[in-house]
């Protein structure tokens, strides 16, 4: 990636900005800044309810109508991931971004007017709507970077959605401050302030071209697709790129689209299928938010004033997003095996340093400023390693017919696992105080070995090249590789 490639290719990084505003940037904002609010929607839900039944809502329901809303993104996200198997297909890449960034500013609307309203099932409504916004944006937006990038830039162009995620947490983290919009006065706008980088995508996304895969393969306008290629890449030798398109329609000819059954039965993608599932959409399970939990204990402990504490938070998300920074210039050097493989495996050994510290706090006061500098590490490896190369990998791992169901499974899994670790975890840490860092252990070495140990490496190789390595561990015996090779070339 030298000097000439990088200004050559410099419409290719400005799509990658514009995808990272209204795709995966939504999804950190919407992680990152429900928090704040809290304390002011609990009151207008309290308000809402006397206007309507002249009597204050009991603390349990406020607690739960909270949760709720909280809760539904995952929900959301979900129905989002679903539709990305289908819309995508149906109407192309680009089209799919567009209808998802309506779905963004109609869900800014509902937050912005519902204190107006005196309607608390508009925030409701609205966390649905953006839940299903990130849900399908962030798939497609996976997808479109995926199919519009030379393969030895494809790593660092997949992992610019991972910055964007780091990107929207630190942002969320900063307007949610007292100081800037997590006031009284402006907490609906907060709350609708995903609406403007919809509203940017939509104007922006309209200046550039569909994904040249989506329009050779699945459309077959080969002219199309060149002249995408040619005015992403600023390249006239496409030739390279055109014939692995040209190998793969063939192959893919006569074929529909995929189906998420198609993707769970299959013995040709069963591989791919284990690489996609363990390591990457069970991110979740890694202890990332475990960890988010605890930082406020371990902060506490160590005497941090309250009113600091946001700051610090602040400095957790910066962290995450200078190491994924960093990660995305290190993916096509070092590989996606090494950098989540060995992430995996120290954020594993981390956290049982963690355990132990945690468990002798008491010991001697210098151990909470110890504790403090573990997070930070947790954090720098989570982010140098499994957080962007979970991003990144997919994208890697299945040929053109088989892309969007596979992204369903993905989605599934990230955001059902998503939903279980908030509505579960506070029962865990009940059960099992500092040791729940455990269960995270077992995920963490368990998924280091899975990737050393099983999944080829991907980096700087063609799709149909990754295909004949998994078609090695996907048909084990050699005679029956043989005789299946012809057969799984063409799924």
């Amino acid at each position: 990636m030298g000097h000439p490639s990088s200004k050559k290719h410099w419409r290719l990084y400005l799509m990658s900005l514009v995808l990272g505003i209204g795709g995966s940037f939504q999804y950190g904002i919407q992680v990152s800044l429900i928090a704040s609010p809290a304390v002011h929607v609990h009151s207008f839900v309290n308000d809402t309810w006397m206007l309507r039944y002249s009597s204050p809502v009991d603390e349990s329901t406020n607690q739960l109508i909270w949760s709720f809303i909280v809760a539904v993104l995952s929900v959301g996200a979900w129905a989002g991931a679903i539709h990305s198997g289908s819309l995508p297909v149906m109407y192309g890449r680009k089209k799919a971004l567009l209808i998802n960034n309506i779905v963004g500013i109609v869900a800014a609307m509902l937050m912005v007017f519902s204190r107006t309203a005196k309607s608390f099932e508009m925030i409701l409504l609205g966390r649905f709507l953006y839940g299903y916004n990130v849900g399908l944006g962030l798939s497609v937006h996976l997808m479109y970077l995926g199919e519009s990038s030379p393969k030895e830039l494809r790593g660092f162009m997949t992992l610019t959605s991972s910055i964007f995620i780091g990107l929207g947490k630190v942002t969320g983290q900063i307007i949610g401050i007292k100081e800037i919009m997590g006031s009284e006065e402006m907490w609906p706008y907060l709350l609708g302030i995903s609406g403007v980088p919809a509203l940017l995508q939509f104007v922006m996304l309209l200046f550039f071209p569909e994904t040249p895969r989506y329009l050779y393969i699945d459309k077959g306008d080969i002219e199309g697709s060149r002249k995408a290629l040619q005015w992403l890449w600023q390249e006239d030798n496409l030739k390279m790129e055109l014939d692995d398109m040209q190998r793969e329609r063939e192959s893919a000819q006569g074929q529909k689209a995929k189906t998420v059954k198609d993707v769970l039965m299959s013995r040709c993608v069963r591989w791919q299928l284990f690489t996609l599932t363990i390591p990457c959409a069970g991110v979740q399970f890694c202890g990332i938010n475990a960890l988010y939990f605890y930082a406020f204990d371990i902060f506490r402990e160590s005497g941090v004033p309250e009113g600091q504490m946001h700051y610090l938070v602040i400095g957790i998300g910066a962290t995450e997003l200078v190491a994924i920074t960093l990660c995305s210039f290190l993916i096509d050097r070092a590989g996606r095996k090494k950098l989540m493989g060995f992430g995996y495996l120290l954020m594993g050994v981390t956290m049982c340093i963690l355990t132990v510290m945690i468990s002798i706090k008491d010991l001697s006061p210098q151990i909470p400023y110890v504790n403090i500098a573990l997070i930070f590490c947790v954090i720098c490896i989570y982010g140098l390693g499994p957080s962007g190369v979970s991003m990144a990998l997919p994208a890697d791992l299945f040929l053109q017919a088989w892309r969007p169901s596979a992204y369903v499974i993905s989605g599934t899994i990230n955001w059902l696992g998503m939903f279980l670790v908030g509505m579960l975890f506070g029962y865990i840490v009940e059960g099992l105080g500092q040791f729940c860092f455990l269960i995270f252990v077992a995920y963490s070495i368990f998924s280091a070995a899975f990737m050393i140990y099983f999944v080829p490496e991907t980096k700087g190789k063609t799709m149909t090249e990754i295909m004949d390595d998994f078609n090695k561990l996907n048909y084990k015996n050699r005679n029956s590789y043989i005789e299946n090779t012809e057969v799984s070339t063409k799924l």
